[in-house]
């Protein structure tokens, strides 16, 4: 068996979005940028789930990117369709929603595409640990304090704002 060789700490780059089917547009975007997150050689984390989760890996799969998913399920009881079958990692946390603290508190960036309650979550608990932010199709919310999050509109502005915070 051939070792692993890293040349540096990989960035993980967490995506965080619906377990559903988004329109056409939101599913393409999350291929997009799964793919230019393994092109631009980040580690991809995300819920290992079915939806904008699934389209996310697929896109960093087939780029030949790595690809985690914090699974909600233990091995002995499997949830249907997780992990989904571009997962190369899968951490089976047995935490449901409690995960949340895992997916959010991991990356260096967290990228929150899509979703609902369970993605406002994350984002709550990113923005509460100093993980940044960038909300792509994101469900909208307010918060006062200053927090380091940006709404942007393309895979593209979100790829310049990954490298921003990563330079810093």
């Amino acid at each position: 068996m051939q070792k692993l060789s890293v040349a540096r700490k990989p960035f993980i780059i967490g995506v965080m979005g619906s377990h559903n089917e988004e329109s056409s547009a939101v599913m393409e975007d999350a291929r997009r940028l799964g793919e230019a997150i393994a092109k631009s050689d980040y580690v991809l984390l995300t819920g290992g789930g079915p939806g904008v989760m699934r389209a996310v890996c697929e896109g960093a799969y087939k780029a030949g990117g790595l690809v985690i998913g914090i699974l909600p399920n233990d091995k002995q009881h499997p949830l249907e369709k997780y992990p989904n079958e571009f997962v190369d990692i899968s951490i089976f946390t047995g935490m449901y929603d409690a995960r949340n603290v895992i997916n959010a508190k991991t990356p260096h960036v967290l990228v929150a595409l899509s979703g609902g309650a369970g993605t406002l979550s994350e984002i709550a608990l990113a923005l509460r640990n100093g993980v940044p932010v960038i909300g792509l199709h994101a469900p909208t919310f307010k918060i006062s304090g200053e927090y380091d999050f940006v709404t942007v509109n393309t895979v593209e502005e979100v790829l310049q704002e990954i490298k921003r915070r990563l330079d810093q």
